[in-house]
């Protein structure tokens, strides 16, 4: 029987040479089409990958830190006060600003007793821009500069003052303006310098409750943006920093007056320690990195808004290529959730009432 099947094997084999022929030319192609779509999937990201290498600006830089004059505004106390810890863990020269003179000598003892090194404290206010200016002068050239200063105050607009508004934006915007006008000709010829801004995931997308305050860190964008052009060829690298709700002393006061739905949308994010925070700002700043996000949903912010700002990492302009239609979508489904609860909660207040 089986000497039977294999006899008639052959005569298959010797009677249809065409139909095997074909067979074999069908299975060849069918491999070499497999092989080539299997190159194609590999080339074209290769490709990408190798063309935002070529076009990615400015270039990669490393900052270094150590024994070198690092200016935090805003630093007695917070992120400011965690940032200031970590440059001088790092060996860098720290000089700390803020209003409160009794804060900073508060600070300037536990940074000591932390770390074994002394800072150097200025008091002033920086809406005053001629105490912030003979601050600069009095500290020396900056290398590093952070401008970390800030409040919130939460509060729909209809019903928060114009004080109120004018406040947030005169310091968290206006007071930006100062300190960098004030230290900037002292950054210049000093090799790679930073000029680091503290902004907020606020300053990436708007936040019910946050009006004022969003439209402050939000301004700190286009100033980022446009600084780093004017300034790249004085080798000054700006950066922009978006952390997260903080566990800082002043969250325990804005939680206290914070509309309902602005937790709900917020709380979304999570909370940060200061000190993790920092370790984030500090590493991102060495790196000359323009975008700082601080955790996941920081990180899917800055993709989904990269727009037009600079990139000096290829791979992270890959990322951002390659996922910004996923992010999109991740977004759009976030504003979905947002603007339910809102018409949820809007929906139970009106049975309230």
């Amino acid at each position: 029987m089986h000497s039977t099947l294999q006899w008639k094997d052959i005569v298959i084999v010797f009677h249809r040479p065409i139909e095997l022929l074909q067979l074999a030319t069908s299975s060849t192609a069918s491999m070499a089409l497999a092989y080539l779509s299997f190159l194609l999937l590999l080339l074209l990201p290769i490709s990408l990958l190798l063309f935002l290498y070529l076009i990615t600006k400015p270039c990669p830089v490393k900052i270094p830190i150590k024994n070198r004059h690092v200016f935090i505004t805003g630093g007695s106390s917070g992120i400011g006060l965690a940032l200031a810890h970590q440059a001088a863990r790092e060996g860098a020269r720290v000089s700390v600003l803020a209003r409160s003179r009794d804060k900073l000598e508060e600070a300037k003892q536990a940074i000591l007793l932390s770390t074994g090194i002394e800072v150097a404290i200025f008091a002033a206010d920086v809406r005053d821009f001629e105490a912030v200016k003979g601050a600069v002068e009095e500290a020396g050239p900056i290398d590093v500069l952070i401008v970390n200063q800030g409040v919130f105050v939460p509060g729909e607009l209809e019903t928060q003052g114009l004080d109120v508004v004018r406040s947030m934006i005169d310091i968290n915007l206006i007071g930006s303006f100062h300190m960098i006008k004030a230290a900037l000709p002292t950054m210049k010829g000093r090799g790679p310098a930073s000029i680091a801004l503290m902004s907020s995931q606020a300053g990436q997308v708007g936040i019910y409750g946050y009006t004022a305050y969003s439209a402050s860190k939000f301004g700190l964008r286009g100033l980022a943006e446009a600084l780093q052009q004017e300034v790249i060829a004085d080798n000054i690298h700006v950066s922009l920093i978006f952390p997260p709700d903080t566990e800082t002393p002043g969250l325990i006061e804005e939680n206290k007056i914070r509309p309902q739905l602005s937790s709900i949308i917020a709380g979304s994010s999570g909370v940060m320690k200061a000190e993790e925070v920092a370790k984030k700002a500090l590493s991102g700043i060495k790196s000359g990195s323009f975008l700082i996000p601080c955790n996941f949903e920081g990180l899917l912010l800055s993709i989904a808004t990269a727009g037009l700002s600079p990139q000096r990492s290829s791979l992270m302009a890959f990322v951002e290529v390659v996922s910004s239609g996923i992010v999109r979508i991740a977004g759009l489904c976030f504003q979905w959730n947002w603007y339910g609860s809102i018409e949820k909660w809007h929906a139970q207040k009106s049975k309230i009432l």
